[in-house]
């Protein structure tokens, strides 16, 4: 159950958002998870500076996590992350930040797993 939020400075076209929720699917795979409970997100037109400057592309990737994954994993998970927002929207891959937030405690459909 992966939830993978995007902040992005700039706009997201409605291909771009669909080509990237596709690549994110693919990619959960790394920390063992899959499409089926995979929930993409995306907060476009952010006001995000790195390193004291605005940039034009810049983004902060967040993904939230039931249970955890190992270090290699997430290793492997960031750089694919940085791969699809430079391959899609063309953000270098250093103007990029990825947060994991693993948790025990997800709830769903009115409960908790």
């Amino acid at each position: 159950m992966p939830f993978i939020n995007t902040k992005y400075s700039a706009e997201i076209t409605a291909e771009q958002e669909r080509d990237i929720k596709a690549r994110f699917a693919e990619a959960a795979k790394l920390i063992g998870k899959t499409e089926n409970w995979l929930m993409v997100g995306f907060e476009q037109g952010c006001s995000l500076y790195f390193k004291g400057e605005k940039s034009e592309k810049i983004a902060f990737v967040e993904v939230s996590l039931y249970g955890s994954s190992s270090a290699s994993n997430y290793d492997k998970m960031t750089a694919e992350i940085c791969n699809i927002l430079n391959d899609i929207l063309g953000v270098p891959k250093d103007m990029v930040y990825v947060k994991y937030s693993p948790t025990d405690n997800w709830g769903w459909n009115g409960g908790n797993f």
